[in-house]
């Protein structure tokens, strides 16, 4: 019996260290994605003084690299499925890396438009493959916790950016983006190096060099609205746009609404800093909950702690209580994406699964583009943090409802075929 468990015991060694490299690389990634996001929330009030920006200008800049997110993230799922997840990720990688610095070296408002863009389409393209490669590595049974281990990675890439902004250096505002470009580049060979491809996708190409043509990727309408598929892929669109479109207006604005408030600079990095460290363990802690609680319970927590997340910022009244109403809003907004990123990939079959994701990513990207669009107008024209908050609640509420609706459906389908 030796001999036979031997081998068996080899395969199961080299495939958990290919999950464990895929997870830690794709970790590395999303710190670096997590530390661009962050960046020009960061460098807003900066960016605004070097180029005499109103408050309704710096939502169109934050609008720019977050309308770039929606195309890449639906071709570099697409091109994911196609060519796969590995080099998509690399060329996405090296694309907001390149652009990152580009924003550092903006001479007017247009230029930084374009560099912000182009940055937003290497980020957008990054995360389906982030996603689909650690989902796929782990596999069905440590998903959640597997998606969750390489998401952390983006509220802690967030937090360093909130460092660097804390950190006063000589370069101002435009030291985030340096840092934000030069590590992606570095990173990138390494990834080419050791970063393995997904093992199911790789089981799939062997099957059509193999002649069974029958396997060859549908089109991209009938991957998410035939066979099934169009109910969950609505659902999942209205979910991400929603709470996308509130996630995004807290990373862009909130140092600026705090600012606004009578809170210094300083002040305003240190609550984005506790709302970032509250991403990192509310990714944490609901990654590890997704593989024991049902994703319905999961998706009523996490849409419970937005709204009181929403509530806090809007009320309060001094910096300790900002400070903590941070904190709830990172673990719950921030953290609180990682539950749609780990339901999503149950909803397709490998051959669209990263399309699939990617599409829900790119409508999430319009909410989280609308988001930050409608805050500064609102701000412009005199509204202040509470009826931003305010004005947040009911596309949390409908998120809430797509999600547990979508989840009803699949548990009476399981139930059915039981």
């Amino acid at each position: 019996m030796k001999p036979v468990a031997q081998p068996s015991e080899a395969a199961e060694s080299a495939h958990a260290h290919r999950t464990k490299t895929t997870i830690g690389l794709c970790f590395i990634v999303a710190l670096l994605e997590g530390l661009d996001l962050q960046a020009p929330g960061i460098a807003g009030p900066g960016m605004a003084a070097t180029f005499n920006l109103d408050k309704a200008w710096m939502g169109w800049v934050f609008g720019a690299g977050i309308l770039g997110l929606l195309p890449g993230a639906l071709v570099g799922g697409r091109l994911a499925d196609r060519i796969g997840r590995k080099w998509v990720l690399i060329a996405a990688v090296i694309l907001f890396g390149v652009f990152s610095i580009a924003t550092a070296y903006a001479w007017d408002a247009v230029s930084l438009l374009v560099a912000r863009l182009m940055t937003g389409v290497g980020l957008g393209a990054a995360l389906p493959n982030l996603i689909a490669l650690s989902s796929e590595a782990a596999g069905p049974r440590h998903r959640g916790l597997a998606v969750s281990l390489m998401y952390c990675g983006v509220p802690l890439g967030a937090s360093l950016a909130a460092l660097i902004g804390l950190g006063g250096f000589e370069t101002g505002w435009k030291t985030v983006f340096y840092v934000g470009g030069i590590a992606p580049l570095l990173v990138a060979p390494l990834l080419a190096l050791w970063l393995p491809e997904s093992a199911a996708f790789r089981e799939r190409q062997q099957q059509l060099s193999q002649g069974e043509h029958t396997l060859t990727p549908p089109s991209l309408w009938h991957g998410l609205f035939k066979e099934g598929a169009a109910l969950p892929t609505l659902l999942l669109w209205v979910a991400y746009f929603f709470t996308l479109m509130v996630v995004y207006m807290l990373i862009n604005w909130l140092p600026s609404l705090i600012i606004g408030q009578g809170f210094a600079a300083n002040q305003a990095n240190l609550v984005m800093f506790s709302l970032q460290i509250g991403a990192t363990l509310g990714t944490l802690a609901l990654g590890a909950l997704m593989d024991r609680l049902h994703p319905l319970l999961m998706t009523a927590l996490t849409y419970l702690g937005i709204l009181a997340a929403l509530i806090a910022l809007g009320a309060a009244a001094n910096f300790n209580n900002m400070l903590g109403a941070g904190f709830i809003a990172g673990f719950f907004a921030v953290g609180g994406q990682l539950v749609l990123y780990a339901l999503a990939p149950l909803f397709y079959r490998t051959e669209v699964r990263a399309s699939g994701v990617g599409s829900a990513v790119a409508v999430g990207r319009l909410g989280a583009m609308t988001g930050p669009l409608v805050a500064g107008h609102m701000l412009a024209t005199g509204a202040g943090a509470a009826g931003v908050m305010l004005a947040s609640t009911p596309g949390i509420l409908l998120a809430a409802g797509a999600m547990s609706y979508l989840l009803l459906q699949r548990r009476r389908r399981d139930l059915a075929l039981s």
